[in-house]
Order: C-alpha cells, then structure tokens, then sequence
C-alpha cells in the first residue's frame, strides 16, 4: 500500500500546489488589472498603487471575479471613463494570462 500512498500524497501536494500558483496569479492578475483602470482614470504614482491594491482587496468581499468586476465598473461609472462590460472583462482574461506567466517565471 505504501506505493498507493506515495502517489496519493504526490497528487494532493501537487494540487495544493497548483491552487497556491493560481492564487498568486489571480492577486497578482488584480492589481495589474488595478494599474490598467488606474491609467485610464489619469492616477499615477502613489495613487496608482494605491487603486492597485484597492482592487486586490475587492477579491476577497465574496468567491469569484464578479467583486472585482463591479469595483471596476462602479469605478469607471463614477468618473465617467468609457469601458463597456465586455472591454473590462476581456482586460481581465488578458491579464490574467499574463499574471500566471509571470508566476510561473518566479
């Protein structure tokens, strides 16, 4: 049994170490997607990270992408900056792609 074990453990490692990776990866996808709507509100410097990190924070209101979503939207809504919902969320997808290469890069 020994054999059945180790190969059971070696999956549950890597899964937990998979759902680790994709954490980074989606914190990492939400504060670039913060630094994109930052640009486009016109914050830079300070202000500009300081959104970044504002929408990471949104993540964790409930499970799911839609909280970081509406952050954007209502964002973008209160400034009146022109983003449709489709723009925002194939921003998100793009950067999420790009965040989880960067994770995986180290």
């Amino acid at each position: 049994m020994s054999g059945f074990d180790d190969r059971e453990n070696a999956f549950e490692n890597k899964f937990a170490h998979d759902q680790e990776l994709e954490f980074k990866a989606v914190a990492r996808r939400n504060k670039l997607l913060g630094l994109w709507a930052a640009e486009l509100m016109g914050l830079t410097g300070d202000d500009a990270e300081a959104y970044g990190k504002e929408v990471v924070k949104a993540d964790f209101e409930e499970a799911g992408h839609e909280d970081v979503f509406r952050k954007v939207r209502g964002d973008f809504d209160a400034r009146g900056i022109e983003q449709t919902d489709h723009q925002i969320r194939h921003k998100m997808e793009q950067l999420l792609d790009e965040a989880r290469e960067q994770v995986r890069q180290g």
